[in-house]
């Protein structure tokens, strides 16, 4: 590559099989940062940095970026990493915490508590606690590792990819690759394929941290999630712009361009 390439990459355990190749340095000619999802996005809007793994709500409000297709992270049933948990049942909820690290999943929990559920309670930006959450809220959302390490006996939980599969039958596409006009895509596509060939190093770094069992960590990554995205993830992406502009938290449903880059093939490096 000509230029360094600055990259703002999430540093949770579900992105890990797409940034690994980046956290590690194994691909060359990119300066990284690791950011909070959100943070990402800032980074990309402020120009900051040349390329983010942003929530996929975030990129129809970065003017002129491109999302590198074929690769995210998504999920076609329970992710487990990005949940509602509700003191009572769903349909007594009036009052929710927000976590603020993703405003796509901020958004996916007002569509589907109100197009599900036919709900409509007061939302409240709030720090990823749980117990702090539900101590003024009837529910709490909650994404990533502090999702994954909740202890969340006798709550009610709503697994937002199972709502969303139920809600439109297709899946649910978390965050994608943001990139500038000029960025190629290759350097996500070898990170992808380099944390896909040290998946077990992957696994084995995220037990270490959340303190899950490794075969949990197993199942979560590479079945619960899936970071390869096809046409199906594509269309359930455009319902989700669809849904998020017919409630106003989008001003258009369009989605932004692709970066020139035919889809990759699941099951294929």
């Amino acid at each position: 590559m000509n230029r360094t390439i600055r990259v703002s990459v999430i540093d949770f355990v579900n992105a890990w099989p797409l940034t690994w190749g980046f956290l590690r340095g194994a691909v060359e000619g990119v300066d990284r940062i690791t950011d909070i999802p959100a943070a990402c996005a800032e980074r990309l809007r402020r120009g900051e940095v040349d390329a983010g793994l942003v929530p996929s709500l975030e990129a129809a409000r970065i003017p002129g970026i491109r999302i590198v297709r074929g690769l995210g992270i998504a999920a076609r049933e329970n992710v487990r990493s990005v949940l509602l948990a509700s003191r009572g049942p769903i349909e007594s909820i009036r009052s929710v915490a927000l976590d603020t690290s993703s405003r796509s999943s901020a958004a996916m929990v007002r569509i589907l508590l109100a197009d599900l559920y036919g709900l409509s309670p007061e939302y409240h930006p709030a720090a990823p606690d749980l117990g702090e959450m539900l101590a003024h809220h009837d529910a709490a959302l909650l994404i990533g590792d502090p999702a994954l390490t909740a202890d969340l006996t006798g709550l009610t939980v709503l697994d937002l990819a199972d709502g969303w599969r139920r809600l439109t039958g297709l899946p649910f596409v978390f965050a994608v690759w943001a990139v500038r006009p000029g960025v190629p895509p290759e350097p996500f596509v070898w990170s992808r394929d380099f944390g896909r060939r040290k998946i077990d190093q992957v696994v084995q770094m995220a037990a270490a941290r959340t303190g899950l069992p490794e075969s949990r960590l197993s199942s979560y990554l590479n079945t619960a999630l899936h970071h390869d995205l096809g046409p199906q993830d594509e269309e359930g992406l455009a319902e989700f712009f669809r849904r998020a502009a017919e409630k106003g938290i989008l001003p258009s449903p369009d989605l932004p361009p692709f970066s020139e880059v035919p889809l990759v093939p699941l099951g294929e490096s």
